[in-house]
């Protein structure tokens, strides 16, 4: 599997107009339609496309979406729910963070109170990560305890094709900058700071 590929799975399954559990399953039936080695090849194209968004800018606009702060984890949740809008936005918004606030997912949520958000409208897909792994035992009939054969298998092949996918860095590049500066948060992301003023 091919990024390509894989962004051609990512969009089969965001043409389904499916969320939470039931997206998964989707996603994780298509995935077990393909030869073992293409689900570790998606594993490493994941791996790849979320490693290219693990920047300052994009944890910024993930800090003002959420009302000022996005944890570790929340931000690589975060990551993986900007997979689920498609690679037009996602690769828009590697270059201008700003972009996602044309995404119809992110705009629905600025015409609600984050108190109001429905449960699987939170810009996260926690689960994502997990898909993979779980088809490939089910596939391979193998158990590997929190998958970490899997996922040195999944960073072999990245390591193996670097010159067209990107290992995860171990930091976000770019600069690191607060989006509770607000007028350095309107001047990098006016579009996001305008839908979601902060608490």
């Amino acid at each position: 599997m091919e990024t390509d590929q894989f962004w051609t799975l990512i969009a089969d399954c965001r043409r389904q107009g499916l969320s939470g559990d039931k997206r998964d399953a989707w996603l994780r039936d298509a995935l077990l339609l393909l030869p073992p080695p293409d689900v570790i090849a998606f594993q490493a194209c994941l791996d790849s496309v979320t490693g290219e968004a693990f920047t300052w800018n994009l944890w910024a606009a993930a800090d003002r979406i959420l009302g000022g702060w996005c944890s570790d984890d929340a931000f690589c949740s975060f990551q993986q729910w900007m997979v689920s809008l498609g690679r037009p936005v996602f690769e828009a918004a590697l270059t201008d963070a700003d972009v996602l606030a044309y995404a119809p997912e992110v705009l629905r949520l600025s015409s609600l109170p984050r108190a109001a958000w429905p449960a699987d409208a939170w810009p996260q897909w926690e689960t994502l990560s997990h898909l993979a792994p779980a088809a490939y035992e089910q596939l391979t009939g193998t158990f590997d305890d929190c998958g970490d054969a899997f996922h040195a298998a999944a960073r072999t092949l990245l390591a193996a094709d670097s010159t067209t996918r990107t290992p995860p860095g171990l930091t976000p590049s770019g600069t690191r900058w607060s989006v509770l500066d607000e007028p350095e948060s309107t001047r990098r992301l006016p579009r996001l700071t305008a839908m979601f003023p902060l608490p």
